[in-house]
């Protein structure tokens, strides 16, 4: 294991075919996963985080996207952007559901959906303190160097950022926003 900033590293052994004269033989190729945390306290309930998460109507004014499922282990959930298109863009299954403290879901891009290997794991963890929440999102089982990792770094922080600002003042912020050029 290495700890690179809010990232640990590890291996994660892969089968994969050898050459054809030896169709039924593995070998296996190692390939770096990773992982992202994200800590944010919140001034809300846990049931209110938990619902902006789950519900549609609530994701898409924080998150420019709807997370559609019914929420129960085993169950599909897509991951909708909010517009004229409505275009599924993330899709995976719920693994483990218990409101309003704990979701983990699996991710990974519609274009991928049929590759087991392109599937990372999601997990929000939500804890109450007084008149507040930690909540805690860990992104993991990710190929360290694929453009899904190096998305959710930029990604997160900002679709976090703007669940809380919307529940602390009723407002999200715009997670498609781009710096400002000098």
């Amino acid at each position: 294991l290495r700890k690179v900033g809010a990232e640990v590293r590890t291996r994660a052994a892969r089968p994969v075919a050898r050459a054809e004269e030896e169709p039924r033989r593995k070998a296996t190729i190692n390939r770096e996963k990773t992982s992202f945390v994200y800590v944010t306290y919140i001034r809300s309930t846990p049931e209110q985080v938990f619902e902006a998460i789950t519900k549609p109507e609530i994701a898409r004014r924080y998150w420019g996207h709807e997370n559609v499922s019914d929420w129960k282990p085993g169950s599909s959930w897509e991951h909708v952007r909010a517009d004229a298109q409505r275009k599924v863009e993330l899709v995976g299954k719920v693994v483990e559901v218990t409101p309003p403290t704990r979701l983990v879901i699996t991710w990974a891009n519609a274009s991928q959906a049929a590759d087991p290997a392109s599937y990372s794991r999601v997990s929000f963890d939500i804890v109450e303190y007084e008149a507040m929440v930690r909540l805690t999102v860990t992104h993991d089982e990710l190929d360290a160097d694929s453009g899904m990792a190096k998305g959710i770094r930029q990604g997160w922080p900002a679709v976090l950022s703007s669940l809380k600002s919307l529940l602390e003042t009723g407002q999200g912020i715009d997670v498609f926003a781009k710096p400002k050029v000098a």
